[in-house]
């Protein structure tokens, strides 16, 4: 859909008279009622206004761009205001703002929401494009001055398209909503200011977009793969590949285009889903990679299942048991899905995805097989078997050997190829990991319950050291992979019934957002006003336990935030196992405080080493920065 389909002559206003911004809005959204853009104009504002609070749409060079999805709008629309003087608009650079793009989406029109505004918002950084809407004498003006920019950008990607030795992008991240554009964008931009042709395709959220085809490639003088999750690599083998985290595409994206176009990098042999390119010695680990597709398949599980055994616990502590007086069936069902089903299957799916990871789909099959073997068949009186421990090496064994079985049966007939996929792999992969892990197992088994049964026995400075680990790791790198090696720890313990590591997880991981949420309100000189509007966000992130919160404080000023933030993290997670703090969910943050155990007391003590964490973390980040005004 393109942007004139939304904004036209009747919800133009050339000639603002607002002096503030509640005026601008007011007026703004007038004009989208005056038009029958909007089914109730009262609710609209209203979903305006709670937008705003978030944090302002004031992007910054003169633009703002509020925007809603709402029953209130009956028909999507775009109203576009031009203030002569300009106005303050809480921006984030804190400059006046003269250009206004109202964006009113149907509550059913959420793609072209986002799509629209991610549109926008690439237009309008381009100087040119803003000053033609500044300087347009009329309503038509405006419209024909966005239909050029978007011809103009339709032709720069059919050029894109059908160029000889350009270069090809694929972004992606774990989440696929926020790096996964920006580094595409700034490879773009980038692309263009160095006269390099260039086409991205980004694995988002949504899906696929600009997806690379065989002609792209095979015309590609190289491919720059910047990516934290898995990305379909067979299709680049034989080419130039640069493989990278996705942070490096948006913070060195001149060198990376250099590297591509001067094919400074090694050919990409696809030999079951990992490369033999090097790439750069700042490029993630191919392990770390294969671990992390697995820990993040199975988190759904995690947070699902889990969260829903807690629920169960409201009901009572026993409530799921049949034979218990506080029985409840709706809580045994809570249970039997959370517990018997979702919560049975995490060991299975990290060994799978780990082992799809390495060898791509034929290693999925040996590797759930392999991971269902650690759990079922370890020693006599030992439930669960060897629970993550045997599920990593089940992953990491199932992958391997698969790669081995592919590369052993690599000589056969061509005419054999379909064979291979549907009989010799899966059989052969199977029978191997299934036969190692019945053997390895029971050793494996042993060795884990042995590990759990030294942790419970902790006590005193032991266990206070223990979280000070635990709670330091969550901090170290915010959601890589020291953290969710502490996570995935905790989970472990959790899964074998002791439930204060993973309480003291989660603390320690909520502490680096709240730390920088409190720190960039309290010392409000020492951070831009970006950053502040940041902080405001890290308030609910930090609640939630979504550790990433803290990721764009700690880019800015690693070395002033990271050691505040572990030293703070440190603390609460020391503080929760010296109040012996046991917690039944492994996920959710102030969702699930009610599920501490030990009731009010406990849930308050756990709140409170939270706080003492992020307020001491908060205290040094003010401390060590330094204060803007005298920069």
């Amino acid at each position: 859909m393109k942007i004139t389909d939304l904004l036209t002559m009747d919800t133009i206003l050339l000639n603002m008279t607002s002096s503030s911004k509640p005026e601008a809005i007011d007026e703004l959204i007038g004009k989208l009622d005056q038009a029958g853009k909007l089914n109730d104009r009262d609710e609209f504002k209203k979903a305006i206004e709670a937008r705003e609070e978030q944090s302002t749409t004031g992007i910054g060079e003169g633009i703002a761009i509020p925007h809603a999805k709402t029953v209130a709008v009956k028909d999507p629309a775009i109203a576009f205001g031009r203030s002569q003087e300009g106005l303050d608009y809480e921006s984030l650079d804190g400059q006046p703002t003269n250009l206004f793009f109202m964006i009113a989406a149907s509550e059913g029109a959420n793609q072209t929401h986002l799509e629209t505004l991610s549109r926008l918002s690439q237009f309008l950084m381009d100087k040119n494009f803003r000053q033609q809407l500044e300087t347009a004498k009329t309503d038509a003006d405006v419209i024909e001055a966005i239909n050029a920019k978007e011809a103009e950008d339709d032709e720069e990607e059919t050029q894109e398209s059908s160029s000889e030795g350009k270069i090809l992008a694929v972004t992606a991240c774990p989440t696929g909503i926020a790096h996964t554009y920006m580094a595409a964008d700034k490879l773009k931009e980038t692309a263009k200011e160095l006269g390099v042709d260039i086409k991205v395709q980004t694995n988002g959220s949504s899906g696929v977009k600009n997806r690379l085809t065989t002609e792209d490639i095979e015309q590609a003088a190289a491919i720059i793969v910047a990516a934290d999750t898995k990305v379909d690599m067979s299709v680049f083998d034989g080419k130039h590949v640069i493989e990278v985290p996705v942070a490096k595409a948006i913070h060195e994206p001149k060198n990376l285009i250099n590297k591509a176009t001067s094919q400074d990098a090694p050919i990409y042999r696809h030999e079951g889903g990992r490369s033999d390119s090097e790439g750069d010695g700042n490029k993630r680990s191919g392990i770390y990679k294969h671990l992390m597709n697995g820990v993040s398949n199975m988190l759904p599980f995690v947070v699902g299942g889990g969260i829903l055994i807690a629920i169960s616990f409201f009901f009572g502590i026993n409530s799921a048991d049949p034979t218990s007086p506080e029985y409840n069936r709706f809580a045994e069902m809570l249970s039997t899905i959370g517990g018997g089903n979702a919560f049975f299957l995490l060991v299975p799916v990290l060994a799978g995805f780990i082992a799809s990871s390495i060898a791509d789909r034929p290693g999925f099959a040996p590797g759930m097989v392999g991971g269902l073997i650690a759990v079922t068949s370890g020693v006599e009186g030992a439930d669960g078997g060897s629970g993550f421990l045997g599920g990593l090496i089940a992953g990491f064994l199932a992958g391997y050997l698969t790669l081995g079985i592919k590369k052993m049966l690599s000589g056969l007939p061509q005419v054999m190829d379909g064979l291979k996929t549907v009989l010799f792999y899966p059989v052969l992969s199977i029978f191997g990991t299934g036969m190692i892990m019945l053997l390895i197992n029971p050793p494996l088994t042993s060795i884990y319950t042995g590990l759990l049964s030294w942790l419970e026995g902790l006590s005193g400075a032991n266990i206070a050291l223990l979280g000070i680990i635990i709670g330091g790791m969550m901090a170290v790198d915010m959601g890589g992979p020291i953290n969710k090696a502490a996570y995935t720890f905790g989970l472990a313990t959790l899964d074998a019934g002791n439930y204060s590591i993973i309480a003291a997880a989660m603390a320690g991981g909520m502490v680096p957002p709240l730390a920088m949420a409190f720190a960039s309100t309290i010392f409000k000189n020492k951070f831009t006003p970006q950053e502040r509007e940041s902080g405001k966000t890290a308030y609910a992130l930090g609640a939630f336990f979504i550790t990433e919160g803290a990721i764009p404080f700690a880019a800015a000023d690693p070395a002033r935030v990271i050691p505040s933030m572990v030293v703070g993290s440190a603390l609460t997670g020391a503080l929760t196992m010296l109040f012996s703090i046991g917690l039944t969910a492994p996920h959710g943050g102030i969702i699930v405080i009610g599920l501490v155990e030990g009731g009010l007391t406990k849930a308050l003590l756990y709140i409170l080493a939270i706080l003492i964490g992020s307020i001491v973390a908060a205290i040094m980040v003010g401390f060590l920065k330094k204060d803007l005004r005298k920069a």
